[in-house]
């Protein structure tokens, strides 16, 4: 047999071997079906966080509209740390969470306050002069909390992190009437 012929047969041999074409059909999936996976999990992830956020800044609200936080005299850190106890599982409350109550005197002042929430991630002296103004009975309150929320998977998929970050900004912001808690004190 010619060596032509030879390297011909063992040409077709190969091209008709089928063996470990499982193997390159999934090296080729799998690397979209990871990233999509990952997605997947990041924006179930992020949702969490939200609503975890969400339930702390309701949980956290309930204590100044019901007059609990006035009654007891919580103070601007041990309200902080009634929020950080639900949310303090995402990084060290410290270096993500802030919490901004404050008291308007009617609901087009409140309007007129166009300020957006301010996270850990602003400078030192805003984050020094976020109000703590519980108010009394039937005041107009305001409560935000915000968590800088760090992100899984910025490089794959649909990144949640904002743009030049690898972190995310969520803010919970509540708006209610305090009840009148002094009468029901009788």
């Amino acid at each position: 047999m010619k060596k032509s012929q030879q390297k011909r047969r063992t040409g077709l041999r190969f091209l008709k071997n089928r063996k470990g074409t499982a193997a390159i059909e999934f090296a080729i999936i799998a690397p979209v079906f990871l990233a999509l996976m990952f997605s997947i999990f990041e924006v179930g992830w992020f949702h969490f966080v939200n609503a975890t956020v969400n339930s702390a800044t309701t949980n956290a609200s309930r204590l100044v509209r019901t007059g609990q936080a006035q009654l007891a005299g919580l103070t601007k850190e041990e309200y902080f740390d009634q929020v950080c106890d639900v949310v303090e599982a995402f990084g060290d409350c410290d270096d993500k969470l802030t919490v901004d109550v404050a008291t308007f005197a009617d609901f087009q002042a409140l309007a007129d306050d166009t300020s957006s929430a301010t996270c850990r991630d602003a400078p030192q002296e805003d984050i020094d002069n976020i109000p703590y103004t519980p108010g009394g009975e039937d005041a107009i309150v305001r409560v935000r909390v915000c968590l800088l929320y760090k992100t899984f998977n910025p490089a794959i998929g649909m990144s949640m992190a904002e743009e030049g970050s690898s972190e995310r900004r969520v803010v919970s912001t509540l708006v209610f009437r305090n009840e009148p808690y002094e009468r029901n004190e009788t």
